[in-house]
C-alpha cells in the first residue's frame, strides 16, 4: 500500500487518533473507505474504454488468416 510499512501505518493511525479523537475516527475511516472505493470504481470505468480501443487496434494490426 503506497510502500508503507506496518510501522508507518501504526504511526499514522496513532496520530489520527490524537488529532480526531476516538469518537470521530470511525466516521472518518468510513468516509476514507467510501472515497477509496469510489476512486477505484471511477478508475475501472475509465480503463474499460481505453482497453476496448487497445483491443480494436490489436485486431486491426493482427495478420488476417
Amino acid at each position: 500500500m503506497f510502500g508503507l510499512q506496518p510501522t508507518h501505518i501504526i504511526i499514522i493511525l496513532f496520530v489520527a487518533l490524537i488529532i480526531f479523537g476516538p469518537r470521530l475516527l470511525p466516521e472518518l475511516a468510513r468516509a476514507v473507505g467510501k472515497s477509496i472505493a469510489e476512486f477505484r470504481n471511477v478508475a475501472r470505468e475509465l480503463q474499460k474504454p481505453v482497453q476496448d480501443i487497445a483491443d480494436d487496434v490489436r485486431e486491426i494490426g493482427a495478420p488476417s488468416k
